[in-house]
């Protein structure tokens, strides 16, 4: 099973590119699960017309009971891709982090990989903390491989920085480790010169590169990914080759 987590920059695009990568495997025939792990819950509403399934911690919240089967905080989208999304604690209240390692444990209760059986597992995971249950996917040892989302912004490096630095300490653990940089185009100057400059310090490459697509936003205003609603698009190739690419490795190791 390819288990794959995707940090990176608030703002930078994370969502738009794990969206697209579950529904470029799904191409591919693959079972694909996707993990939304952000209180804002929307990972998964461009797989699912816009429509995103009721977040873990709602549900408890809602229900003052844990879920009893998958299909309780679960839907499926596009490509038959299973849609999770974590939530987060009521606004102003309690810790986001707590609340997806709560719903970690409680879908390794559910026995959810033994249920889908996924080829595929995303995790979408906040922003760029590294920390507390914000580590979860990585630290608690789901996910095998970290994308490292950046455009070729400073602060989007930065945070690039700080993603690194954190999953390298883990390295030693037996965690997981970074398996490349996803080029997100925002169109600075030198974009590409300063991403490939900043991997290539690190002994990192560049697996990836997004175009920035004017296609990408009339998806989404309909809820869907490119891969759905413009397969034959540059971004939408660009999102099949790196899948392509992803497995493509997997198979090696």
């Amino acid at each position: 099973m390819l288990s794959i987590a995707v940090y990176g920059k608030g703002g930078i695009g994370k969502s738009t590119v794990t969206g697209n990568l579950a529904a470029a495997f799904a191409s591919l025939g693959k079972r694909v699960v996707q993990i939304g792990c952000d209180p804002k819950a929307d990972s998964t509403i461009n797989l699912l017309g816009g429509q995103p399934p009721m977040p873990v911690m709602n549900f408890m919240r809602e229900y003052d009971r844990e879920p009893e089967s998958l299909d309780e905080i679960s839907k499926t989208g596009f490509g038959g891709v299973v849609c999770i999304e974590t939530g987060g604690p009521t606004p102003g209240l309690g810790c986001a982090g707590r609340g997806i390692i709560a719903t970690f444990s409680l879908l390794k209760d559910l026995k959810i990989f033994e249920t889908v059986k996924p080829d595929v597992v995303l995790y979408d995971v906040l922003g760029d903390v590294v920390c507390g249950g914000f580590a979860a996917p990585i630290r608690e040892g789901y996910a095998d491989k970290v994308l490292i989302v950046t455009s070729g912004e400073k602060m989007a490096l930065y945070a690039a920085n700080n993603i690194y630095t954190a999953v390298k300490n883990f390295e030693d653990r037996s965690y997981a480790s970074v398996y490349g940089i996803v080029l997100n185009h925002r169109n600075v100057a030198d974009e590409t010169q300063k991403v490939e400059e900043f991997a290539r310090e690190r002994g990192l490459s560049v697996v990836g590169e997004i175009p920035r697509s004017q296609d990408i936003n009339d998806c989404e205003e309909q809820g869907q990914t490119v891969i759905e609603g413009r397969p034959d698009c540059q971004v939408s190739r660009a999102f099949m080759k790196l899948a392509s690419d992803l497995l493509a490795a997997e198979t090696k190791d």
